[in-house]
């Protein structure tokens, strides 16, 4: 027979807590990855891989997250566009692009 798990009132709380420093830590982490990709935008906007069919530039950030941008050779400006979940249904990108 199994055991009956009982939460008592601090155990709640600190569970709580956890979660909260665990989701402001991932937040911390995916704005220096923005940061840092903006950055590298900024210095070569090309680093991107230019899809021909949107006309649009497509950078992978990481594993879960594109940014699409076009860029403005003229004023030196990277327009962003999107920043994607790369595991979300691409039916959806093209509905946004």
């Amino acid at each position: 027979m199994n055991y009956k798990i009982l939460w008592q009132p601090n155990a709640r709380i600190n569970y709580f807590e956890e979660l909260d420093y665990i989701y402001f830590k991932e937040i911390e982490k995916y704005e220096k990855l923005v940061i840092e990709n903006l950055n590298l935008l900024s210095i070569n906007p090309f680093i991107g891989k230019h899809d021909m069919n949107l006309k649009i530039y497509i950078f992978v950030i990481s594993k879960q997250t594109s940014i699409y941008y076009s860029i403005n050779q003229n004023e030196k400006i990277v327009d962003l566009h999107i920043f994607w979940n790369n595991q979300k249904n691409p039916e959806e990108l093209n509905k946004l692009l």
